[in-house]
């Protein structure tokens, strides 16, 4: 590899709110790049760590006004956009952002384009989202500006789509029924080995402009993916019968139904899995040398992200890839519901627990700690949401008990979050219009807090209209309950911290009193138990 320029090398980052671009950002500024990036919707961004530290660009790659300023002064164009759960024509919107891309990358003098695409055998029967990526990389190589197109597998990370259909399909079933696709053969690859190839894709000759496989160690078939999951999360294998009934389409409706990936997503990655998809070719090697160690196995890579998911430290997630038919736009102020007819369901409760007590519940509501209302109300409709193709109820949330904008939090997605005071969550259920659900901790003059809560409908049609009025009776079982629960569970939080608070001075005064220190050796002891 060439060695890098002294002064800090620009770089635009496209995709920078999705699973891989979120990680690369980051890795792209501790290596002292001077980074922009270039986003719909900058609010995604509200709560990231490293906003504060890049150049934010609001457009897209079908704007070609704003490529243009984005591409300004860059060195190192990365392309990490993909319209996976696109419907419609979702090929020829690719084709024009790719020309986009070309276009303004060419015009401001671009070095260097990095793009990762998806690995693929040479035939002529691609699956159309395998066709597209490989049609984007073609037009970025004929751009003019030297290109490196990585073609990568399964990509297995905390977070990522392919290992959560994994986990799930694993965790569920304990015997599995499959598609004839669990025999193909697939050459996976660990997120970290991903962003070690585009860190390093910056710095390749300027003569290099092509196409490059890249892989993890191991070819599998899908199914030995699967078995490899099970065995590092403690479970036994799964008995796999491969059955030719199952055609691409009906497996993806049974990917929806177990499994937190939505329809949208799940019919182009099982369309893809219909081939064998393996490295033809390591020529990357003599470009860019495999990292120190080596690259990640299969079993290593799924270790490390059930490691950071029981650590409640998952990056990022494919969750928070923008939903197909969910609403993306912000609420309205409430002057500007002045004309619109708007539904809302108010419930509020005093409580004797702290401002801080009670946040700590409303943020950390939904994934694992539940909804605090009955359960099984809030899992019918998440099932209800899956049969229609929705995102259902499982998707879970990234970290146990923070939240940030943008985040995904079950059916929801957080639009707002005024830390410590106020949450709006926008609803991402198909639903005949559009939907938010507030959770507000107000203080008392009592030192302790009033809990308000807003569910908020924007109906469309008469099956708006409809849709809310059938939902109605149950808003009073459902929020009201909600509200109960949320305070009583702030008020028995701020006992138990009270209790831990004073057991541990307790500690300190004995402690005071005389009590030894651990020696070394039971202190390394404590350390590796």
């Amino acid at each position: 590899m060439t060695e890098r320029t002294t002064s800090p090398r620009r770089v635009l980052v496209t995709g920078a709110t999705g699973y891989i671009g979120g990680r690369l950002v980051p890795r792209l500024l501790e290596a002292g790049a001077d980074v922009r990036v270039l986003v719909r919707s900058p609010q995604k961004l509200t709560d990231v760590p490293w906003a504060k530290d890049v150049d934010i660009v609001e457009g897209d790659l079908g704007n070609p006004e704003s490529l243009a300023k984005a591409s300004t002064g860059i060195d190192v164009l990365y392309y990490l956009v993909h319209s996976m759960g696109a419907k419609g024509d979702f090929e020829q919107t690719e084709r024009e952002a790719a020309r986009n891309v070309a276009t303004a990358a060419a015009a401001a003098g671009v070095s260097r384009i990095v793009y990762l695409g998806g690995l693929h055998p040479d035939t002529d029967t691609l699956s159309p989202h395998l066709r597209s990526r490989a049609e984007v990389g073609r037009i970025l190589l004929a751009s003019g500006v030297p290109t490196v197109a990585f073609q990568a597998g399964v990509v297995i990370g905390s977070g990522s789509t392919s290992f959560e259909m994994i986990r799930h399909l694993t965790d569920v079933l304990p015997y599995m029924p499959a598609p004839k696709w669990v025999r193909n053969f697939i050459q996976p690859i660990a997120v970290r080995d991903v962003l070690y190839y585009l860190l390093a894709a910056a710095d390749v000759p300027a003569d290099v402009n092509r196409t490059f496989d890249i892989g993890g160690p191991d070819v599998l078939r899908y199914g030995q993916m699967m078995n490899g999951y099970a065995l590092e999360a403690g479970l036994h294998q799964r008995p796999i019968a491969a059955l030719p009934v199952l055609t691409p389409w009906l497996a993806s409706q049974w990917v929806n139904l177990v499994t937190p990936i939505p329809r949208s997503l799940a019919i182009p990655i099982i369309a893809s899995l219909q081939y064998d998809c393996v490295m033809h070719e390591h020529d990357i090697d003599a470009v860019i040398p495999p990292p120190a160690g080596g690259l990640t196995t299969y079993r290593r890579a799924v270790r490390l992200a059930l490691g950071r998911m029981r650590d409640g430290d998952v990056e990022t997630s494919w969750q928070n890839a923008a939903t197909e038919g969910a609403s993306s736009n912000p609420l309205p102020s409430d002057p500007d519901w002045a004309g619109h007819l708007v539904y809302t369901d108010l419930k509020e409760k005093k409580t004797s627990a702290k401002p801080a007590d009670l946040w700590r519940v409303i943020e950390s509501i939904g994934g694992d700690n539940g909804w605090y209302s009955f359960p099984l109300a809030w899992a019918v409709r998440g099932w209800m949401d899956k049969l229609v193709g929705g995102v259902g109820l499982r998707r879970g949330r990234r970290h146990p008990d923070r939240l940030q904008t943008g985040d995904v939090l079950d059916f929801w997605r957080v639009e707002r979050i005024d830390r410590g005071s106020f949450l709006r969550l926008r609803a991402e259920m198909l639903v005949p219009g559009r939907a938010w659900l507030e959770m507000r901790a107000e203080p008392t003059a009592d030192g302790g807090s009033i809990y308000r809560q807003r569910a908020v409908f924007f109906p469309r049609g008469l099956g708006g209209r409809l849709y809310w009025f059938s939902i109605l009776p149950f808003h009073g079982v459902i929020f009201t309950g909600m509200a109960n629960r949320i305070t009583e569970a702030a008020e028995s939080e701020a006992a138990t911290v009270h209790a831990e608070t004073a057991v541990a001075d307790s500690g300190v005064t004995d402690s005071a009193a005389g009590t030894p220190p651990e020696s070394p050796e039971t202190a390394e002891a404590a350390a590796l138990t």
